[in-house]
Parts: C-alpha cells; sequence; structure tokens
C-alpha cells in the first residue's frame, strides 16, 4: 500500500511540476478564462492543485486516487503513526478489533495453489453446512478458484461477505471421488483476542492475549475466573507479540488487579488536556500474584499494561524491552468511509514516562527498521546492550528506579532463545516446511489422531512416531535441504514445532499453547518467579 501511495505521489508532483512551469508563460490567459481556478483565500495548496488538476489535467484521471495519495504522504510527514486507511481497508483493519465479522466460518492456508481447509469455527456456517477439516475449496460460486493467483486477500474478499448472503462452494475431499457441493449463508463470526487460558502447576494460571479488541476484556476476566476456579493462587499473562488495541480494553482489566485510586495510565497533548485513568478498587484480582511477559512486538496498549503494573510494584515484567508505541491516534472519517488517524497526544505511565520511543518526523523507514538495529546490536542477547535515557530517573509506587527512553524495560531480562537453531532450521521455518508437513500428516491420519483424549498423549505419540525422517523427505521433495549437521543440533526443535501444529490441528489453541509452554524458557521463568 506504501508503494502505492507513493507511486501516486510522484505522478501528482509531476504534474504540479509540468502544469506550474506551463502557468508561468500563459498565467494572464489560464486567469481570465479560469479565474475561477485561482487560490481562494483560505485554501490550502493541495486543494488548489486537486480542483486545477481535476479540471485542467489534459487526460481524464481520477483525482480521488491523487486524492488519497496526498492525505497518505502529509501524514507520513508527521510521525510514525498517523496514517491514511482507505474505504476499502477499513473493514479488515477493524475486524480484529470488533470482535466480529461476517464470513463463513473457517481457518485456511493456501496449500498447492488451493484452499485448505485448517479449521472450522464451531457453531459457524460452515460447520452447521457440513464442512470438515482437511477439505479443499476449489470452487466459489460456480467458477474454479485455484492457481498461482490466488491469495490471502483475495480468498478473504470472496468467503466474507454480508450477514445472510449465501455462497456456493465446491469442495475435494479425501477419500471422495466426486466433488462436494455445499451452499452456505454467511454468518457473524467471533474474533477471540485471548489464545489461551490453563494452569502450568497447582498454583499458576497462563493467560495470552493477542490483542486488545472489543471483547478482550470480557474475554480476560471469563479466563482469569476458570483459573482461579482450577486454583490459580498466581497468573502470567502473557503479551508477547501483542501489538496493542483498544485502550479501554486494557485499562478495564489492569483495574481488575489494582487497588482504588491507583493510577493507570494519563494521557497529555499539545491540544490535549491531560486525562487520568485511575483504577476504582472493585476488580476482583487485587491479591492474586502476576508476571507479565512482554517483548520488542509488544506495544501500544500492551505498554500501557505493563508500564501499569510496574510503576505500581503489582507484577514482574519478564522478557524485553517492549516495541515503544505510546502516540494517542483519533480517527477522522471522510465522507467516502475512508479514515484518517492523526496522533493527538502521548501515553505516560504512573511514574511519568513516556512510552514513545524516539523518532524523526518523516522518516518513517528509519523508524521500521529500529527493530532490527535492536537486533544487531544485540539488544535480544544482552541487557547491557539496551539503551536507555539514564538522565532522568523515575520512581515506582515503592521508589524503585525505572528509566524512560522509549518502551518498557523488563525487571526480568530473558534473552532470545537461541538453542536448536541453525540454517536448516531457519530454511525450513522460512518455507513454511513444518507448518505444511503437518497439514499433509494430519489430513492422512485424522481418525487415528482423533481418538486421543488430550493433548499429552498426543503429544507422545508423535514423539513415538519419530516424523523427522519423513519431514525431511518431505523438505527434500520441496527443494528444501536439510544437512545432517543441523539436524542433529535442531531435531528437538523441530520436533516441537512439528508436535505443536499437529495437536492444534486436531485440538485446540490453548492445547497448542500448553505444548509450546512446556519448552518455553520465559514461561518457565516467570513460573519460577511466582513460586
Amino acid at each position: 500500500m506504501k508503494k502505492l501511495f507513493l507511486s501516486l505521489l510522484i505522478l501528482a508532483i509531476g504534474i504540479l511540476i509540468g502544469f506550474l512551469v506551463a502557468l508561468r508563460s500563459t498565467n494572464a490567459l489560464l486567469g481570465t478564462i479560469y479565474g475561477g481556478l485561482n487560490q481562494q483565500q483560505g485554501e490550502n495548496k493541495i486543494t488548489t492543485l486537486l480542483k486545477t488538476l481535476d479540471n485542467l489535467y489534459v487526460d481524464t484521471i481520477d483525482i480521488n486516487k491523487i486524492d488519497d495519495a496526498a492525505v497518505a504522504y502529509a501524514l507520513m510527514q508527521l510521525d510514525p503513526h498517523s496514517s491514511y486507511i482507505p474505504k476499502e481497508d477499513m473493514e479488515m483493519t477493524n475486524q480484529d478489533l470488533n470482535g466480529k465479522f461476517s464470513g463463513i466460518g473457517i481457518q485456511f492456508n493456501i496449500q498447492n495453489d488451493t484452499i485448505y481447509v485448517v479449521d472450522v469455527i464451531s457453531g459457524g456456517p460452515s460447520e452447521r453446512a457440513g464442512i470438515l477439516p482437511g477439505d479443499r475449496i476449489v470452487a466459489v460460486d460456480d467458477s474454479t478458484f485455484v492457481g498461482k493467483s490466488i491469495n490471502n486477500e483475495k480468498v478473504f474478499n470472496k468467503l466474507r461477505g454480508k450477514k445472510g448472503s449465501t455462497i456456493k462452494l465446491e469442495i475435494a475431499r479425501r477419500g471422495t471421488k466426486e466433488k462436494l457441493k455445499f451452499t452456505i449463508k454467511r454468518d457473524d463470526i467471533p474474533v477471540y483476542t485471548v489464545n489461551a487460558a490453563h494452569m502450568l502447576n497447582d498454583h499458576v494460571g497462563y493467560i495470552n492475549i493477542s490483542s486488545f479488541g472489543q471483547n478482550t476484556y470480557s474475554e480476560t476476566l471469563t479466563a482469569l475466573t476458570k483459573i482461579k476456579h482450577k486454583g490459580a493462587t498466581s497468573v502470567i499473562i502473557d503479551l508477547r507479540g501483542n501489538a496493542g488495541g483498544y485502550l479501554d480494553a486494557a485499562v478495564n482489566i489492569i483495574n481488575e488487579f489494582l487497588p482504588r485510586n491507583a493510577l493507570i495510565v494519563y494521557i497529555e497533548g499539545r491540544a490535549y488536556r491531560r486525562t487520568e485513568y485511575n483504577a476504582n478498587g472493585i476488580g476482583s484480582f487485587q491479591d492474586m500474584k502476576m508476571a507479565v511477559l512482554i517483548d520488542e512486538f509488544s506495544g501500544s496498549a500492551s505498554e500501557i499494561f505493563s508500564g501499569a503494573i510496574q510503576d505500581n510494584d503489582r507484577g514482574t515484567i519478564i522478557g524485553r524491552r517492549s516495541f515503544g508505541k505510546g502516540l494517542v491516534q483519533q480517527p477522522i472519517t471522510f465522507t467516502d468511509g475512508s479514515e484518517a488517524r492523526i496522533t493527538v497526544a502521548r501515553y505516560y505511565t504512573p511514574s511519568g514516562r513516556c512510552i514513545q520511543k524516539p523518532y524523526t518526523s518523516g522518516n518513517q523507514a528509519d523508524y521500521d527498521s529500529e527493530i532490527w538495529k535492536r537486533f544487531v546490536h544485540g539488544e535480544f542477547f544482552n541487557a547491557d546492550s539496551i539503551h536507555q535515557n539514564d538522565s532522568v530517573a523515575y520512581h515506582t509506587v515503592k521508589g524503585r528506579v525505572v528509566y524512560g527512553g522509549g518502551g518498557i524495560m523488563p525487571d526480568v531480562f530473558i534473552p532470545r532463545d537461541t538453542i536448536g537453531l541453525s540454517p536448516s532450521f531457519n530454511r525450513l521455518t522460512n518455507n513454511m516446511i513444518i507448518y505444511k508437513f503437518s497439514l499433509n500428516y494430519t489430513d492422512a491420519h485424522r481418525n487415528e489422531l482423533k481418538a486421543f483424549k488430550d493433548w499429552r498423549e498426543l503429544e507422545q505419540h508423535l514423539i513415538n512416531q519419530n516424523l523427522i525422517p519423513e519431514l525431511v523427505a518431505f523438505a527434500h521433495k520441496n527443494n528444501v535441504e536439510v544437512s545432517t549437521r543441523d539436524l542433529n543440533v535442531s531435531k528437538a526443535l523441530i520436533s516441537q514445532h512439528l508436535n505443536s501444529y499437529i495437536v492444534r490441528n486436531i485440538m485446540t489453541e490453548d492445547d497448542f499453547y500448553q505444548i509450546l509452554n512446556k519448552y518455553d524458557r520465559t514461561v518457565q521463568r516467570a513460573v519460577n518467579i511466582l513460586k
């Protein structure tokens, strides 16, 4: 999308330069004939230019596209998070946070140029119609829908639609020679942001939150109640990879853990009066011990969450320095349904730290590469490599010193895990070989695998099968080579990933995380700290 905006911007600038050159020699004539097109009092240059192009340009042009590009480019000159969202992208942008969208209710992956149904959402339209995991969609609305041209965006556009509308699917199913035809009525499909909620031992519960959406507070409250009823006296809230979302969702969850009047976050800007969010004291989990997991991809609302817990000395923050996104955007909706999101203020933790990391206005490329620079500098592997602004010290409620400089620095640093990594493992991961093999294996052994009653039994069964040789052969068939040396280094890690994928294909997302957490050093460190 950025490339499109830049291309359109270059077109607009080129048109403007050519027009101004011509205008110098014909200004008097144009002023007489098109006097109404001169810049009016109060009009800015963009408005004048667009009106002039629309009326005078030699060829017919889509002025709306140039208008989009001009708005997008203007916002790019401000800060890294002011942005423009065209009308056609609004639904996709908001759906994860809105808690639902209208569709047919499947999880899919594109395998061999065909839509592969990974899972069917329980109670959704596809399950009611009889679609099964492992089915392959070969035609949509009586038209073939396979081939190299299909991608995720095209699939989304085809399968989603207005609630109550119908769609015809033609399905290829393993073990069935003829193609199967289904007519499915689209319905609201829930989008869940709490991926997992389970017990790690008799006293420590685990909750994974992928983003802060419209329903995240109620989902998290349900998850907290679930683990509390199972005996949890401590909880690990996993916000790694959580890029943020709605402020209110994060504030409401934090409120469950803090005492009355404890400051959660405050917002302030040039034209935005300081606004504070404080706990109301009626939270149900004020006595539950907690740890919060963060990493370099935890941003915005995740940083508000971890900053509030840290500054109130309410729990232990574990992991690596967070992203550093602390700018507040206010949406402006245009008449065509598009939207500009303009930064109006900054987030501050209770101690007064600004979450936002430094940036240079208009230099998006440098900002986007900052995470990579952290990696190269060694920050992911050594806490001493982390650059903080230690010229100004801030203090938590109990007087501990914390520093600003962008992002939240954890109380306990956990380096990125490199055990088992090798060039061959990276090739397997980058080419999605492990994931694709897990789908094929699941498809071929589905009835056998469904017989196991829980993830522990299924994982042990998979370990006993020793699937690594089959995986290596599958990789070779797909032109991805695995060296013997790398296999010796990465065998255990490959097996963990493979088994967890197969378990997810057969069971649930929560079971998938239970396997991952067995081997996760950050989770295990959090468990030990909470003891």
